[in-house]
């Protein structure tokens, strides 16, 4: 009955308890997740930016031809009566012919002047053929390669011909004359703009078309054959660049409606918003607006410029729409050419979408060449007629009682509705039709202010929004409002500017030319401002300065050195981040700037930044300090001093947890390197020489003395995966067949001229296995030289790098690359081999430099080896041969570094265990340094010699332009991970739910009472024998670690997901691992015992596993088999990891900032076996080798700290364990099996069970309160907390019974009652509680 009862209460008890752990869920840190470790660190593609007009035009000179012959009316066309009359608004018929004619004349030239004032105008009234010539190419001539405008009113002629001819007159006007278009375009050239005014006028743009096609056959045809008859008359121009404007169809009449204009075309095209009115008031709907007649209109006050009078607010509201609709309809590239690149085209073409609206209200369709798409329907026109109609009710009362003038809300309305698309919209949607409005109102005193805050946040939408606001035009606009002084506009300018140079680098230059770095500079040392203000200000200086010595001089006058400092420890990360970045690149490659900084002893002020809790920060601090000594000019005593100063500085960073701030310390001293590089080269010659004279064995592989490079063995793997830069770590050669292939080097040496190769200078480089960068380059010193060096070189700690004499500055550098050429991140060794290489090479070459140059000795291949037949030694399954370069590709005159010869000897394959040979086994182990992999092709061999591995002086990280990301993406949208409907969060919430389950369910079994734990729920083989196993607290995966590799199976489905090659080198092995992030989006962190971490993603599923961070948690530990490794523990409330192992101390990590937060000395002199953490009482229990079980309190000093210290156990503690509650106790277990229990608080044990002797491996189930201990004698016995032994297991089930194999480790499930057990003979199997209970 009592069961029942408690089952009653439970779902409500679990209900409580669900909700808590849930809230604690969303509530606990995560590590790992920022950009830096998601991304690669690298700018984005830079977006073609195709805004800026290659070829701004100016149409420089007008021809006005004039066929009106007044009084006469040409034959081919019959009038109405009444008529349409009006020339240029003129009724010729007021006046004497020739009067007329010359007044029209200048009244079309001065409709034109209001578009165009500076440009030449010609006019020809009724002319001949001739005149026409004569005035066509002298305007030409003048005008070079401008743009020359031809203006044809053909009212007095007939119409144009099928043929492709307008008609102009004899000399004494008894004919008409036809003039051919082609004699036309011959006359005019290139670039030109069209305009026909007459009857068919789209006749003649047919005809135009065709001669030019014509035109661009004759050019082919001259250009392939010169001797044709076409090649030997002077070219015809290209029509290519010719804009056509016709006022209608070829087959249409122009309206005769006696209201009307005769020239509607030429009016709408010189005189919009005079023709615009009064077709407004022909309109049935002019009858909304009472009283308003054409001689009313005539009086509307005010001047077209000026947009504070009627009439000039109108002109400019016409000129935003007609501007918006063309943006809106015309394609992109057409809109730039139309409308951006020549102020009388643009006007001219908007005017034409007005004549369009007009013409075909009377059935006429303007015609233009290129084509535009129909734009006389489009919503904007109603928008206009609105605004007209509001300034027109306006007008009686004005004119007859002289009311004030009341603005038009259309700039306001349109803002609002930008606005609304903003506010409202969706991600993808289509551009807002507002755009070229805010464009329009951004000069604008009444508006500006709201234009560009709503600018401003178009263009946090993404650099597609900045690439669409520069098309439009933005650019002149913004640079202008740079020389206001209005303080309010400060923030909106800053914020808009950061964002177009986040796209847009390139506007640099535009900038400095308008003195636009001046206000910039301003608002940096402008404390008032906001610090996210001030930090788009100096990322926008950064880039005015990025490799551009006109922005570095500028700014250097404008005191940006001494800004940048005074902020360099303002409490906004990104500021302290972007004001590093921007010193970093005034002073690179700029002395000036750098002597300046010297003077501020800007370097020192740096120095701070070295220790900053922000990696990016400290990164960029890294980055500054690297181009200060970088710099590539005369040195005198007091700089070297400097830069020896900095370079020391430096080399602190050296363990710093953040590889992004790695490799940038890489690149910085490969600064140093290129600037002392004599020096270097000694330094890289002792070595190599310290190298070749000290074999030292390396302490896990002692198999023959001549075996100086530890090789990797590769486990049978029928799939192993490969990973980021490890693809071609794996090798298989053995010990033996080195040492054959080191005799072999010997001999060359001895006998005679051998060939030369660098490689061969040190002996043991040229025979190991590489680990060279991601694309198969080999080095001169291989991976395992380098790690030889760096533990060869009296080297027991890094901390005697501080205040060692300047002499030996160069040693020290040299030996911090050697231990950045061994790091655990990939990327950053890679980036030190390049660097070491280049040194080693040129040393090497400046060395020997008489050997190089006898050519002889270059062709001769080295005698075959004793023992092998041939100079390829081969072995049964090893690759085919590479065929050899004979020597006569060699044997030039000129003596050269030999590009593609095969090496003399060839070390031998053994076939890896899977039958797969690596990639790395496709070419030989020897190759010389010129010699590429076999998937390099041959064409880069004529690069000069090797030089595509080695560092130039512009060696650098992707971190400035990584950085710069941030201000091209969205800053004001909300996060995805706190958008309450996105994938992210919804995952997550899944997540937390599966969480509460298995915590609900397990801790239901477990309340139970568990009374024995021996069903086998899982076995399988391991590809490696299982050295540290690790259970997912909440999926059904486990992790299983052999000595250098991960395999992970799902325990419930019994397959296995995955295994990867973790990276550690040969001689270490993985001692522990944890999960981070468990309760979301897991990440695996292993510990090797040379005290390296490495932190994987994306494992166990489909993708890649991929590596996101490592480091060197504990620097000096010295790899041994019989040491305790690398012991670590994580907490996930604060992100601290604990590490310790085979040192004297506990380091602890904070992952957030990448950092050692503390060292704790154990006091004692033998390793730490076992760490366990509790953050709430700030706890951190540490079980040793000595037996002793020692207890810290973080938050005191490193001398009060250990506060209570156990000595009961005589042996190797192999595990203590923390209890997470207020009052846990620690359980405490040593080899001999006595398992202690003590409380804090008193100095002895409270209780001892005593358990199985010969403890190899053990572990205590954080909830239920079992223990389960493994023993070398092949079992594994279970405990209750009272000591009870509740299940013993020494059979695998199933296999006939076979005996389990000795333990090689065991751990339980931080939830279920599941055992995991890893033993020797490579099994690895999970036992639970009864079956019927999971």
């Amino acid at each position: 009955m009592k069961m029942d009862s408690d089952l009653l209460h439970s779902p409500a008890v679990g209900l409580a308890e669900e909700e808590e752990a849930d809230m604690n869920d969303w509530k606990l840190p995560l590590a790992f997740m920022k950009k830096r470790h998601s991304e690669k660190i690298e700018g984005s593609k830079a977006l073609a930016q195709s805004w800026r007009m290659k070829d701004r035009m100016k149409t420089v000179s007008v021809a006005l031809v004039l066929c009106l012959n007044v009084g006469v009316d040409p034959p081919d066309v019959v009038k109405t009566s009444p008529c349409a009359r009006l020339e240029c608004w003129i009724d010729p018929l007021s006046m004497s012919p020739q009067k007329a004619l010359e007044t029209i004349g200048a009244n079309l030239q001065k409709q034109y002047e209001n578009w165009q004032p500076r440009a030449r105008y010609k006019q020809s009234l009724d002319p001949t053929v001739d005149e026409v010539k004569k005035l066509c190419t002298s305007l030409r001539r003048n005008a070079k390669e401008e743009r020359v405008l031809f203006h044809y009113n053909g009212h007095g002629v007939p119409r144009p011909t099928v043929n492709g001819e307008i008609w102009v007159f004899n000399k004494n006007y008894t004919q008409y004359i036809p003039l051919s278009i082609y004699d036309l375009q011959t006359w005019m050239g290139s670039p030109s703009i069209f305009v026909y005014d007459c009857s068919n006028a789209g006749i003649i743009v047919k005809s135009f078309k065709q001669f030019a096609l014509q035109r661009e056959q004759e050019l082919e045809v001259a250009a392939i054959n010169p001797s044709h008859p076409l090649a030997q008359m002077p070219l015809p121009p290209s029509m290519k660049n010719c804009i056509q404007l016709a006022a209608c169809e070829a087959s249409e009449l122009l309206p005769m409606n006696p209201d009307l204009p005769a020239d509607l075309f030429t009016s709408c095209l010189t005189t919009p918003i005079k023709i615009a009115l009064r077709w407004f008031c022909m309109q049935k709907s002019a009858k909304l607006v009472p009283g308003v007649t054409l001689d009313l209109i005539e009086k509307i006050p005010g001047r077209l410029n000026d947009r504070r009078t009627p009439l000039g607010e109108l002109n400019w509201i016409f000129t935003a729409i007609t501007d918006t609709i063309a943006w809106n309809v015309l394609p992109r590239d057409l809109f730039q050419k139309l409308f951006r690149q020549d102020l009388l085209v643009a006007s001219l073409f908007r005017n034409f979408l007005l004549a369009e609206r007009i013409m075909r209200s009377y059935n006429c369709t303007p015609v233009s060449s290129p084509r535009l798409p129909p734009t006389y329907m489009h919503a904007m026109w109603q928008a206009w007629d609105l605004a007209v109609d509001i300034c027109l009710s306006q007008l009686p009362t004005i004119i007859e009682e002289g009311t004030a003038f009341r603005h038009s809300p259309f700039f306001a309305e349109q803002l609002t509705a930008f606005q609304v698309w903003l506010t409202m919209g969706v991600e993808n949607r289509n551009p807002p039709e507002q755009l070229p409005i805010v464009l329009q109102v951004l000069l604008s005193q009444v508006h500006r202010l709201r234009a560009l805050d709503l600018l401003g946040r178009f263009l946090d939408l993404g650099p597609w929004a900045v690439s669409l606001a520069l098309s439009v035009g933005i650019f002149p606009y913004v640079l202008k409002l740079l020389q206001s002084s209005a303080r309010e506009l400060r923030p909106l300018l800053v914020f808009i500017w950061a964002k177009i140079l986040a796209v847009d680098s390139s506007c640099q230059a535009d900038l400095v030319k308008d003195n636009g770095h001046k206000y910039f500079l301003s608002v940096l040392a402008d404390n008032y401002m906001p610090a996210e203000h001030r930090t788009m200000a100096v990322f926008i200086l950064a880039v005015i300065v990025n490799n551009y010595t006109t922005g570095q001089e500028a700014c250097l006058q404008g005191n940006l050195i001494a800004n940048c400092l005074e902020q360099l420890s303002d409490p906004h990360p990104l500021l302290r981040q972007w004001v590093a970045i921007c010193l970093g690149r005034i002073w690179q490659n700029f002395d000036p700037a750098r002597w300046c900084g010297v003077r501020d002893s800007a370097h020192e002020k740096l120095y701070t930044l070295l220790s900053d809790p922000i990696p990016e920060v400290r990164c960029a601090a890294v980055f500054a300090l690297g181009t200060f000594v970088g710099n590539s000019a005369e040195r005198t005593d007091h700089s070297t001093t400097i830069d020896h100063n900095v370079a020391m500085m430096l080399a602190q960073l050296i363990n710093d947890g953040s590889p992004v701030v790695r490799k940038e310390l890489v690149v910085a001293l490969s600064h140093l390197v290129v600037q002392y590089e004599s020096n270097f080269c000694t330094v890289a010659l002792q070595f190599i020489e310290e190298e070749k004279n000290y074999s030292v064995p390396s302490p896990a592989n002692t198999a023959e003395p001549g075996n100086l490079t530890p090789v990797r063995d590769s486990p049978a793997i029928p799939r192993l995966r490969s990973v980021n830069s490890y693809t071609n770590i794996r090798t298989a050669t053995t010990a033996r067949n080195l040492n054959k292939s080191l005799q072999n080097l010997n001999l060359n040496e001895e006998g005679g001229p051998a060939a030369f190769s660098p490689g061969n200078l040190s002996t043991s480089s040229s025979a190991s296995s590489t680990l060279g960068s991601p694309d198969n380059d080999e080095y001169i010193l291989s991976f395992e030289t380098i790690d030889k060096m760096r533990r060869v070189s009296s080297y027991s700690s890094l901390n005697s790098l501080i205040g060692v004499s300047f002499n030996s500055v160069y040693t020290q550098i040299w030996r911090v690359l050697l231990h950045l050429a061994a790091d655990p991140f990939p990327e950053v060794s890679d980036l030190a081999m390049k660097v070491l290489n280049s040194i080693a090479y040129k040393a090497t070459m400046n060395a020997r430099p008489q050997r190089i140059l006898d050519s002889g000795s270059l062709t001769q291949s080295a005698p075959a080896s004793p023992t092998s037949k041939g100079t390829h030694i081969h072995q049964a399954g090893g690759s085919p041969p590479m065929p050899s370069t004979s020597s006569s590709s060699l044997t030039n005159d000129v003596p050269k570094p030999p590009t593609r010869e095969q090496p003399a000897t060839r070390p031998p394959y053994t076939p890896t265990l899977g039958g797969q040979a690596p990639h790395s086994h496709q070419f030989t182990r020897t190759r010389k340094m010129f010699d590429k992999g076999p998937e390099q092709a041959a064409e880069d061999s004529d690069e000069p010699g090797g030089h595509r591995n080695y560092i130039s002086p512009a060696l650098q990280t992707g971190l400035c332009d990584w950085s710069a990301k941030y201000f091209a993406q969205p800053v004001m949208k909300i996060p995805e991970e706190h958008d309450l409907e996105s994938q992210v969060r919804l995952e997550r919430q899944w997540r937390f739910l599966r969480n509460a389950r298995v915590r609900r369910q397990s801790r239901s079994i477990i309340q139970r009472g568990i009374s024995r734990l021996d069903d086998q729920i899982f076995i399988n083989r391991n590809p490696g024998v299982p050295s540290v196993v690790k259970f997912h607290p909440f999926n059904t995966c486990i992790a299983v670690a052999d000595k250098d590799s991960i395999c992970f199976w799902d325990w419930e489905k019994g397959e296995r997901l995955d295994y990867f090659y973790n990276g550690n080198p040969r001689y270490t092995r993985i001692t522990s691992m944890e999960y981070l992030n468990g309760h979301d989006c897991s990440l695996l962190l292993t510990a090797t015992d040379d005290g390296a971490l490495r932190i994987w993603k994306n494992f166990a599923d489909q993708k890649n596993p991929e590596m996101v961070t490592a480091w060197q948690g504990l620097s000096d530990m010295l790899p041994t088999t019989r040491g305790a490794g690398m012991v670590v523990d994580w907490e996930q409330e604060t992100g601290f990891l604990m590490t310790s192992g085979d040192v004297r101390v506990v380091r602890i990590w904070d992952t957030d900032r990448e950092m050692k937060v503390q060292d704790i000395p154990t006091g004692a002199d033998s390793c730490v076996t076992s760490l366990s953490c509790d953050s709430q009482r700030s706890l951190i229990v540490a079980g040793l080798g000595d037996g002793s079980v020692r207890v810290f309190d973080r938050r005191m000093g490193p001398n009060e700290c250990r506060v209570m210290t156990y000595r009961e156990h005589g042996a190797w503690v192999v595990k203590a364990h923390l209890q997470k509650e207020t009052d846990g106790h620690i359980i405490s277990v040593s080899v001999n099996g006595d398992v202690r229990f003590f409380e804090p608080r008193m100095p002895e044990s409270i209780n001892v069970l005593q358990t199985v002797k010969g403890l190899t491996a053990l572990d205590i189930h954080p909830q239920a309160n079992l223990f389960a201990c493994g023993s070398m004698n092949q079992f594994i016995a279970v405990y209750n907390a009272n000591g009870d032994v509740i299940s013993n297991i020494k059979y695998y089930d199933g296999f006939m019974g076979q005996r389990i194999g000795a333990i090689s480790c065991l751990a339980f499930h931080p939830h279920w009652p599941h055992l995991a057990v890893g033993s020797n003979d490579y099994y690895m199997s999970i036992y639970s509680a009864e079956k019927r209970l999971r």
